[in-house]
């Protein structure tokens, strides 16, 4: 592999300056392309301990406006950073063009004023903890002061959703914490590009001195026994696969921890009712094609199993209707991926299996459907949904577990009963049918509060209080 051979350049942000170069070439992880960066630089990666982190006395309300503003410029027309983002991503990621520039149109939404306060509100029961020392006194007298403290923050970002980059940065501008991005190889470009537009703004901002993001491939050991230390770094936010998390976990230690987002399958569960007549059949099968198609099933909460409680005949009543939804979801999207070839030959073992399974498509990528009495052994993606006929939803519980992220369900009014033994099964979160992608502003992701995990907790204990 040479420098010729590279499709795109890929440059580095290093607090606040651009680094460009072609030093170093790499293959992007699901369409094998190749991209160039520059070599790393790791005295310009770190920020030293000795120096209060850029942010720590910029108020918030200052950080939600400057971040407020850098998601108009992302969402202008003319922004030259994110139209070059989009041509450079559209030759190393599997979803295309239209849907790329759609999720990061979408995703600057989110840096929206209302929205970044409700987060702060909901994440920290008191966000003056971020700009001040809070005063406490417990019931013996003793006075203290309290602050969320600006954290030193790695974060290894996912291949599959350009969004969570957005995400990630405000997330790390709140907390006021020094961010370090690993980008990932299906996308090494939205966190310059939402980097260069905050320069683009004011090259000298507290936020721009406090962001870097790098390319390196994960597991390099060259790269990271030099960056995965706690002299350099408090914590790891990490997205992605098994291999990533795993990846991540051998550099932990006392001082340096992980908050890990990690890898979670979603699912949907369809009552009886939805049989009760054709409109409430159409319009369950509607809901859950929605789901399965949330980001063309690449994202975490896109539906890969719909455990639907019937018959066998009444199932594949709904699995031709999902089926049918699903094909003009994804004809819609301009996303033509045949299946890959592993998944291909699977699906093709099951179609021989007439007594067992049922499927409805091809592997072609315009949308598939499979009907079985028990989950399929292989992770469904890419317009793909697995139908799983069950006599009760009951039944269904004994698939749910620590990786099951959301759970779509239909009708609505049954949610309350199970939503209790969800959570004793691991899932961690229930909404209606149709609604997996969005979610309430500020609410738990993946069973916990984020940011409240991301800051350094200092307390500043003196004595007790006079007159007590």
């Amino acid at each position: 592999m040479t420098i010729a051979d590279a499709v795109a350049a890929a440059p580095f942000f290093l607090r606040g300056e651009l680094l460009e170069g072609d030093d170093v070439t790499h293959r992007s992880r699901d369409l094998g392309v190749t991209f160039a960066t520059p070599s790393i630089p790791m005295d310009r990666a770190v920020h030293p301990r000795g120096e209060v982190p850029p942010l720590l006395n910029v108020p918030l309300a200052e950080i939600i406006d400057f971040l407020v503003e850098t998601g108009r410029r992302l969402r202008a027309p003319e922004n030259p950073f994110v139209r070059d983002c989009i041509d450079r991503m559209s030759s190393t990621h599997v979803l295309p063009r239209a849907v790329l520039q759609a999720q990061v149109m979408g995703a600057a939404g989110y840096l929206d004023k209302r929205l970044l306060e409700t987060v702060a509100e909901q994440n920290f029961p008191n966000p003056r903890a971020l700009d001040e020392w809070i005063p406490k006194r417990d019931f013996t007298g003793r006075q203290s002061f309290v602050r969320a403290f600006a954290p030193r923050l790695i974060h290894v970002l996912p291949g599959n959703s350009p969004g969570v980059a957005v995400k990630s940065i405000a997330h790390g501008a709140l907390v006021k914490a020094v961010n370090l991005f690993k980008m990932s190889s299906s996308d090494p470009f939205t966190t310059v590009a939402i980097l260069r537009t905050m320069a683009d703004i004011d090259p000298d901002h507290a936020i721009v001195r406090s962001m870097s993001a790098l390319y390196w491939r994960g597991g390099d050991d060259t790269v990271e026994r030099v960056l995965y230390r706690p002299q350099y770094f408090d914590k790891i936010v990490a997205w992605g696969g098994g291999d990533a998390i795993d990846n991540v976990i051998k550099y932990l230690g006392p001082g340096f921890q992980l908050v890990s987002f990690d890898p979670k399958t979603s699912i949907s569960m369809v009552g009886r009712e939805a049989f009760a007549s054709d409109e409430a059949l159409d319009r369950a099968a509607e809901l859950a094609a929605a789901d399965v198609m949330v980001l063309n099933q690449e994202a975490c909460v896109a539906s890969r199993f719909v455990y639907v409680e019937a018959d066998q005949d009444d199932a594949d009543r709904f699995c031709a209707r999902l089926h049918a939804r699903i094909v003009d979801k994804a004809a819609g999207s301009d996303d033509a991926r045949p299946l890959d070839i592993d998944l291909r030959e699977q699906i093709d073992t099951l179609m021989m299996l007439d007594d067992e399974f049922q499927v409805w498509g091809r592997t072609d990528g315009k949308g598939l459907v499979i009907r079985s009495d028990e989950p399929v052994d292989f992770h469904p993606i890419n317009k793909t949904a697995n139908v799983v006929r069950v006599d009760s939803l009951d039944t269904a519980m004994k698939y749910v577990n620590v990786a099951t992220q959301t759970v779509g369900f239909f009708p609505f009014d049954r949610m309350a009963d199970y939503r209790d033994r969800l959570a004793s099964g691991g899932a961690q979160r229930i909404v209606r049918l149709g609604e997996a992608g969005p979610s309430t502003i500020g609410n738990p992701h993946d069973a916990m509060y984020p940011l409240h995990r991301f800051v350094h907790w200092m307390a500043h204990e003196d004595g007790v209080a006079p007159n007590c």
